[in-house]
């Protein structure tokens, strides 16, 4: 037999174990399943992660690095309102003479009280689902982005007296006004009557958990009197610094500030939580994180299912080709060509089920963004290390069925029938 040069011979065989792919379709699709289910689980994952990520990002930019949040207490899951832990319900909530004290600072350029609650939004026998309403200022897009299209925003004196008035959210206004005017109009919000007087637009790239859609805004006031909240989740002093001020600076003046004002002596703890917007970053990638290697772990699974059901299919290979593989070797293949052939035949297998993987989680993952109204490029590392990952499976599975093959005697496969 003449040898040839080895990127011909692997090349003949990538040929060889597509024209046995080709000749058992059914079987062969039915084998790379579990590749195929692993590698787009990871996909459609990472994809989906990644958007959300990108959006937090984004989020975050709108509002500035230097923004920072009080709060009563700052956990990465919210705790149940109606049993506080004994850790929580020893901390006062915030009050707006903090926010005020806070706002007068030096160091301060802006501070305000915000909370948030979740009611319906009701004009003429329209409904809408529940979604989040903030009790903010008229400064509201510094910190979430957006830009007002029509009306105004709140006045002082709408602020002080807590006036019942909303800048709705201008997709929410078209869906409950149609095609009317909404502007000095009087709706529901939460069953309580407020007048529109303005329109808001969210930015494109803010991040709104699905169920958790922004409908309006309203003065603090007028959501502190009207509604009922959570005053350990939901209630928040935003603060920025005064420019050329950084943010430990204006940590330590807003610490001290309400140290004082709580009258908590020197050794105390403090009875609030400072969280900047690495902070929140953190415990997003933290969560996401988590989330991402359980996703890991269950994809394994199918990855390992199929694995399995590639070295099964490559065993039964073995057994209906050995007559061939007894004419290769009296015509003189050597061991290495035969475990060569069939571990190129198990690779090809799994980098098909890769690739068609792939395709399918980045096509699942593109449809969960837009569900999700998140953007998210392709996650090319993911699909570069799902590439690799199909590869070694088709290795790692077919190297016993290669083995077998390599190891049959030419006789004895000539006789097989």
């Amino acid at each position: 037999m003449r040898h040839v040069p080895d990127l011909d011979r692997l090349g003949h065989n990538v040929t060889m174990a597509l024209d046995n792919l080709r000749a058992s379709k059914l079987r062969s699709a039915l084998t790379i399943l579990g590749v195929v289910m692993g590698v787009a689980t990871v996909m459609t994952m990472a994809t989906i992660v990644s958007g959300v990520r990108n959006q937090i990002v984004r989020t975050i930019e709108v509002a500035g690095p230097s923004t920072f949040y009080v709060l009563r207490w700052f956990s990465t899951t919210p705790v149940d309102p109606q049993n506080l832990p004994k850790e929580v319900r020893i901390r006062p909530e915030l009050a707006v003479a903090e926010a005020e004290r806070v706002k007068r600072l030096p160091e301060v350029g802006y501070a305000s009280i915000w909370a948030q609650t979740f009611v319906r939004l009701e004009y003429a026998g329209v409904r809408t689902q529940g979604m989040a309403v903030f009790g903010a200022d008229e400064r509201y897009t510094e910190i979430q982005g957006g830009e007002l299209v029509a009306g105004r925003w709140f006045t002082p004196a709408e602020l002080k007296a807590g006036a019942n008035v909303v800048v709705l959210q201008e997709t929410q206004a078209r869906r409950v006004f149609g095609r009317e005017e909404p502007l000095g109009k009087v709706l529901r919000v939460g069953g309580r009557p407020a007048t529109v007087i303005g329109l808001w637009q969210e930015p494109a790239n803010i991040f709104a958990p699905p169920g958790q859609e922004v409908g309006a805004i309203i003065p603090f006031r007028f959501l502190d009197r009207s509604y009922t909240y959570d005053k350990t989740n939901a209630l928040w002093i935003p603060v920025k610094p005064r420019a050329g001020v950084s943010v430990s600076e204006a940590q330590s003046a807003v610490t001290v500030a309400l140290r004082e004002m709580r009258r908590l002596k020197p050794g105390d703890p403090n009875s609030f939580d400072l969280v900047t917007q690495d902070q929140i970053l953190d415990t997003f990638n933290s969560l996401t994180s988590v989330f991402f290697l359980v996703m890991i772990a269950l994809s394994s699974v199918a990855l390992l299912v199929g694995g399995i059901g590639v070295m099964a299919i490559m065993m039964v290979s073995v057994t209906d080709r050995t007559r061939e593989i007894g004419v290769r070797k009296a015509i003189g293949a050597t061991r290495a060509d035969i475990r060569q052939q069939f571990l190129v035949e198990a690779a090809t297998l799994t980098l098909l089920g890769g690739g068609v993987g792939i395709a399918v989680g980045l096509g699942l993952g593109r449809v969960a963004g837009w569900a999700l109204a998140v953007e998210s490029s392709p996650p090319w590392t993911a699909a570069a290390i799902a590439t690799v990952v199909s590869i070694a499976i088709g290795l790692a599975f077919g190297l016993l069925p290669a083995q077998r093959a390599a190891r049959l005697d030419p006789i004895e496969a000539l006789r097989y029938e």
